[in-house]
C-alpha cells in the first residue's frame, strides 16, 4: 500500500487566490486611515508646497505691487549672501557642540544609573526634570537667574569664592555678551543632557548580564569591559541619540532669541532666527521660504539617516 503526500499549492493557484484580500477588502481596511492622511496632507505638505512656490519669486511686503517670478535666483541668494553663510556656520557649531557635550554628560550620568543605590528612583526623576522644561521658560531661566550680570547666580558663585580669598570685589562678568555662544550653548546642553542619558541607559540596560559576568570571571577589568562590551553595545543608541538630537538642535529659535537675539552682531545667529530675520525684520517672503526649503531639506537628510539607525536598532534588538 502507497501513501500519497497531498501536491502543496502552487503559487498563483486558486486555493491561494481565494486566501488573498480583494479589493474591496483592502480598501474597507484603508479607510478608517483617510481622515488621517487627509489631514497630514493639509496640514504639512499643502503649507510646503505653498513656501516652495512663493520660495522662486521676489516678494517684498512693502512693494506689495512689486512681486514677479525668479526662478532660482532666492537659493542663490541664500548659498552667496554672508549673513546667511555665517547662520549655517553657527548652526553647526552650535548644533555639534550640543550634541557632543550633552551626550558625554548623559553617558556619565547613565553609567551612575545604572547602578543600583538608595533613593535612584528620586535622583532620575531629578535628572530628567530639565528635558521636561518649556525651551522658552528654560531660556528666561538661564538669561535672568544664571546669566544675569547684577544678581545672576555664575556672578553670585564667584563672588563667594572671591570672599572665601578675602577679594571683595564683585563680579560684573556679562555672560550672554561675553560668551554669546558659550551661553546658549549651556542652556541648551542643560535641557538636552537628560534626553541623550535616557536613550543610553535604555541601551545599558538592555545589556546582556550574562556576558558582563562571563568577562569579570575571565579577568577582564572595568575599562576593558566598557571599552570592549560595553560601548560596542552602545553603539547604536550612541547613534539614535546623535542623529535625533541634531535634527531638533538643527530648528533651535527660542534659546537664540531669548538669550542672546542673535547678537552680538552675528555671532549667535543660526538658520532658524536668519530665517525670522528675513521675514519679520526684511519683509523678504521669497528669500525667508528659500532659506526655509533648504533648511527643511537638511533635516529631512539628517531624518533619513535617523530612521535608518532606528531601523537597524529594531533589527539589532529582534535577533
Amino acid at each position: 500500500m502507497t501513501l500519497t503526500t497531498p501536491s502543496p499549492v502552487k503559487r498563483g493557484s486558486a486555493h491561494a487566490r481565494s486566501d488573498a484580500p480583494t479589493r474591496n477588502e483592502r480598501w474597507s481596511r484603508r479607510f478608517p486611515l483617510l481622515p488621517a492622511l487627509l489631514f497630514t496632507v493639509v496640514v504639512t505638505q499643502l503649507p510646503f508646497v505653498v513656501t516652495l512656490v512663493i520660495s522662486t519669486y521676489s516678494w517684498n511686503i512693502l512693494h506689495p505691487g512689486d512681486r514677479h517670478f525668479t526662478g532660482l535666483h532666492n537659493y542663490a541668494t541664500v548659498f552667496t549672501d554672508e549673513r546667511l553663510r555665517a547662520a549655517v556656520v553657527n548652526t553647526v557649531v552650535l548644533t555639534a557642540s550640543v550634541v557632543i557635550v550633552s551626550l558625554l554628560l548623559g553617558m556619565g550620568l547613565a553609567l551612575l544609573l545604572d547602578r543600583k543605590f538608595p533613593g535612584r528612583g528620586v535622583v532620575r526623576t531629578l535628572l530628567i526634570a530639565p528635558f521636561l522644561v518649556m525651551p522658552m521658560a528654560s531660556a528666561l531661566l538661564w538669561k535672568h537667574v544664571i546669566y544675569n550680570p547684577t544678581y545672576g547666580l555664575l556672578n553670585g558663585s564667584i563672588d563667594a569664592v572671591q570672599k572665601l580669598f578675602g577679594d571683595d570685589t564683585p563680579s560684573r562678568i556679562d555672560w550672554v555678551t561675553d560668551y554669546p555662544m558659550t551661553s546658549v550653548a549651556a542652556s541648551l546642553i542643560w535641557q538636552w543632557t537628560p534626553f541623550m542619558m535616557l536613550i543610553i541607559l535604555a541601551g545599558l540596560q538592555s545589556q546582556p548580564g550574562d556576558v558582563i559576568e562571563a568577562a569579570r570571571v575571565d579577568g577582564a577589568s572595568t575599562t576593558q569591559i566598557f571599552r570592549l562590551i560595553t560601548l560596542p553595545h552602545l553603539r547604536r543608541y550612541i547613534e539614535l541619540g546623535v542623529l535625533l538630537g541634531s535634527i531638533y538642535l538643527v530648528q533651535t529659535f527660542d534659546a537664540v532669541f531669548t538669550i542672546t537675539q542673535g547678537g552680538p552682531g552675528t555671532a549667535t545667529t543660526n538658520l532658524p532666527y536668519e530665517i525670522y530675520l528675513t521675514m519679520f525684520r526684511k519683509y523678504e517672503y521669497g528669500e525667508a521660504a528659500a532659506a526655509g526649503v533648504v533648511v527643511v531639506v537638511g533635516t529631512i537628510i539628517v531624518a533619513t539617516f535617523a530612521l535608518r539607525a532606528v531601523s537597524s536598532l529594531f533589527r539589532e534588538e529582534a535577533r
